[in-house]
C-alpha cells in the first residue's frame, strides 16, 4: 500500500512578526477544504494570536516592537 501525497502547510502570524509553523495535510482528503486558522503562540510577539495558512514568499513586513 502506497503511502498517501502530504502537502507542506505554512501557517503564518497575523500580527506580521515572521514566525511560522509548518503544517502536512493529506492532498486528496482535504482538496476542497478552506484554509485553516488557529491560534497559537507566538514568541516574538509574545502572546497567542490568529495563524493562518498562507505562503512563505509573500512575507515581507519586518515586526517593530512600539
Amino acid at each position: 500500500m502506497a503511502k498517501a501525497a502530504k502537502e507542506t502547510t505554512f501557517l503564518v502570524s497575523s500580527e506580521g512578526t515572521g514566525y511560522f509553523y509548518t503544517n502536512r495535510r493529506n492532498k486528496k482528503k482535504n482538496r476542497g477544504d478552506s484554509k485553516v486558522s488557529v491560534r497559537k503562540y507566538d514568541p516574538i510577539a509574545r502572546k497567542h494570536v490568529l495563524f493562518e495558512e498562507k505562503k512563505l514568499s509573500r512575507l515581507k513586513k519586518k515586526y517593530v516592537q512600539a
